[in-house]
Order: C-alpha cells, then structure tokens, then sequence
C-alpha cells in the first residue's frame, strides 16, 4: 500500500515540476515577443496614423 502511495506522489511530483518548467519558458518566449513587437511599433510610431 505504501509503495504505490510514494510511486503516485513520485509522479505527481515530477509532472509538476515539468509544467512548472513550461509555464516559465512559455512565460520567456511570449515576454520576448511582445517586447519585439512593441520595439516595432515604437520604431514605426512616425508611420501610424489613425
């Protein structure tokens, strides 16, 4: 009984830390876009007009 209760918690925790690991690089990547394309804009803000 006890094995299967630490081999379930083994588990849980490592797909824990794997989505935690997502959510950070996810995190990254999307960061870095949204500053690329703000950078495009403000390069660009002479150009827009409304």
């Amino acid at each position: 009984m006890e094995e299967t209760t630490y081999k379930t918690m083994s588990y849980t925790g490592i797909w824990s830390l794997v989505l935690g690991i997502v959510t950070i690089c996810s995190g990254i990547a999307i960061g870095v876009m949204m500053i690329v394309n703000g950078a495009k804009l403000i390069k660009n803000k002479s150009e827009l007009t409304f």
